[in-house]
């Protein structure tokens, strides 16, 4: 009988090479299983039924490699890609591991180390784009502050801004089709992380110049740790045309990153998100940026990377369930009252609808009044998420 649950091409369900590899080090301990070759690697996400793999530029090309070696992995990369039918979804730039970006690399305050960082990337762009990705991801890890006296955060926005318009245009010199996704971090590794949120970012966008170019890389993991709401986040990326890629991963609020496997955190909130994306019509990956538990082993990996996408899958009928639910439906429809007379009134402006508005007869008092079964309403999401229903 065949898996309801098994991932197939069309779901888009893609990792990063960084993802698979993590070798369960952390800040208190070394790595606890043996990294991993990124062929092999890129294989085995084939294998498990994943449609494309993710990188940082020296998740594939080792820092400092010769051009040679350089073109012996990317033969390699690109004979396993057609021996197995993955892609190349999206690629970035790792501007944070090199004792170089200490201090930033856009927004250092050396100008030396912000043409470096401007280099690294513009060949990580030809990298990516050589392997297929649409897609390019900038996760300022390193774009931050612990003294705020030694960084002119103003300065620090004009230098972003730079960056990102050198980039696009660079893209558009070299005629990639290329897209970028900016991607929010409220703090970790730096105390401060300039762009805290997928609302920042997208302000910050509006003010570049190809900004048809650059949308969102919203992380659940990232808004989580602020204690945001993330489907919020997303929702209103969505709503500006800006979602490009998205980062999902599961983590517990107020912690450190955790990026721990999708859903094993907050299945309420979580469902939501997933219902919000199938509903939204987002044709992008759902990417899973998350690592295995630091007690598992190698195997424990991929099923790790397999549990991310059934959840998704379980998730995704969960949202199905919810929208054919008739007594849901019904509450849905009590409480979402629509009044086609005042939201002509109150949907345009012109002098004569908001004098008409403000002379409208509406009672306070009666609207307070009307029933929002909203208890009701939650229970039965529960008991959906619980399976009786």
């Amino acid at each position: 009988m065949a898996d309801a649950y098994a991932p197939k091409p069309q779901h888009k369900f893609t990792f990063g090479l960084w993802t698979t590899a993590n070798p369960g080090r952390d800040p208190f301990g070394e790595a606890t299983r043996p990294a991993l070759d990124p062929i092999a690697n890129i294989r085995k996400m084939a294998e498990i039924g994943a449609w494309g793999f993710n990188f940082h530029d020296n998740d594939l090309i080792p820092f400092g490699e010769s051009a040679s070696e350089r073109d012996k992995i990317v033969k390699n990369a690109k004979k396993a890609m057609k021996d197995t039918g993955i892609v190349c979804s999206m690629a970035t730039t790792n501007l944070f591991s090199h004792p170089v970006f200490k201090d930033g690399a856009f927004t250092s305050n050396d100008a030396a180390v912000r043409a470096f960082a401007l280099q690294k990337t513009m060949h990580a762009i030809d990298l990516g784009v050589e392997l297929g990705a649409k897609i390019y991801v900038f996760w300022g890890g390193r774009e931050g502050a612990e003294v705020d006296l030694a960084k002119d955060p103003i300065e620090c926005m004009k230098r972003m801004r730079e960056a990102m318009n050198f980039l696009t245009q660079y893209v558009k010199d070299q005629k990639y089709d290329l897209t970028f996704a900016l991607e929010a971090k409220p703090n970790e590794p730096r105390g401060d992380i300039f762009l805290a949120t997928t609302g920042n970012m997208l302000a910050f966008i509006e003010t570049l110049e190809h900004r048809e170019m650059v949308g969102v890389n919203p992380e659940y993991a990232h808004e989580t740790m602020a204690g945001l709401n993330f489907t919020h986040h997303v929702a209103q990326a969505i709503e500006a045309g800006k979602l490009f890629h998205i980062d999902l991963n599961g983590q517990k609020m107020g912690r450190f990153d955790q990026d721990l496997r999708f859903g094993s955190e907050d299945l309420k909130g979580t469902l939501m998100l997933v219902r919000l994306i199938e509903r939204s019509g987002y044709a992008g990956p759902r990417h899973f940026d998350a690592h295995a538990y630091r007690t598992e082993d190698a195997e424990g990996v991929w099923d790790f990377a397999r549990g991310c996408m059934r959840t998704y899958l379980v998730l995704k009928e969960k949202a199905r369930r919810i929208d054919e639910d008739k007594e849901i439906a019904a509450i849905l429809k009590e409480i979402n009252r629509g009044d086609a007379k005042l939201e002509k009134l109150s949907r345009s402006y012109s002098s004569e609808n908001a004098k008409k508005l403000k002379d409208a007869k509406l009672d306070a008092d009666a609207l307070a009044g009307r029933k929002l079964p909203y208890e009701r309403l939650d229970q039965l999401l529960n008991e959906v998420i619980l399976g009786v229903r």
